[in-house]
């Protein structure tokens, strides 16, 4: 046997190895897979060692090509934190500094993001979880497309999966209405509790309308801390007055 080689067995098991990553990684994405056993299933829902973890996953992201996004970002974002947080913050897509940097909100937006994390809900920005609906920037930080969605949407429900959260909160109009899988009114339904994969999920606006908004800061930051404090309040979180 040459040096390097592998045995029979340690084919077999490579074969199978990479047949259950690929079978389960379109499973979770929603595509169609050959008709299987119930005892096949429920070795894949374990998957091996590897499989079904948000590091997995995230290399997928990295290497995807399923859209025209792929064509004009600089790096896809795939979100960061704890992987076991019990709350997971939802925009819509990544802008020009997280493209640049591979992080979720990292801009002017995502600096008020992480005051309201740090000094309302008094958590460090670490003990959340925060990702986008999109991974990939749209030119120009032009709203992402229906098809768009529809192509990332399984990225994010495999995360979510894996994450486990007890609260989403989703930050803007185009983040809710793509969870939720309708029309979406902002202005009317935040602060509303709804639901996603059998979550709770609030509503509330992107930090990036209160900055367009300097004219009605303290009004929009004042509704924003009370959708925060419903989220505290569902996670067992004290509430401080004053906070936002």
């Amino acid at each position: 046997m040459e040096e390097g080689s592998l045995t029979p067995r340690e084919e077999l098991r490579e074969i199978v190895t990479q047949l259950k990553n690929l079978l389960t990684f379109d499973h979770d994405l929603g595509l169609d897979a050959p008709p299987l056993s119930e005892a096949s299933l429920s070795y894949l829902e374990k998957g091996p060692s590897m499989a079904g973890s948000l590091e997995t996953l995230k290399e997928a992201v990295m290497d995807c090509r399923r859209c025209r996004l792929s064509q004009s970002r600089t790096q896809p974002v795939f979100g960061e934190g704890d992987p076991r947080a019990q709350l997971v913050f939802v925009g819509e897509a990544p802008g020009k500094d997280e493209d640049l940097s591979g992080r979720p909100f990292v801009g002017e937006a995502g600096r008020l993001l992480t005051r309201i994390i740090e000094k309302g809900m008094n958590l460090k920005r670490e003990e959340v979880y925060i990702c986008n609906v999109v991974k990939c920037r749209p030119p120009g930080n032009r709203d992402p497309q229906r098809d768009e969605i529809e192509t990332c949407l399984p990225f994010l429900e495999k995360q979510i999966r894996l994450i486990r959260p007890k609260v989403i909160c989703t930050l803007g109009r185009i983040a809710a209405k793509s969870l939720l899988g309708r029309e979406f009114r902002i202005k009317a339904e935040r602060g509303k509790w709804q639901s996603f994969m059998g979550i709770p999920l609030m509503p509330t606006f992107h930090p990036s309308y209160i900055l367009r908004k300097p004219e009605m800061e303290k009004t929009l930051k004042g509704m924003v801390w009370s959708d925060i404090q419903a989220v505290m309040k569902r996670l067992g979180l004290e509430v401080r007055k004053n906070a936002q």
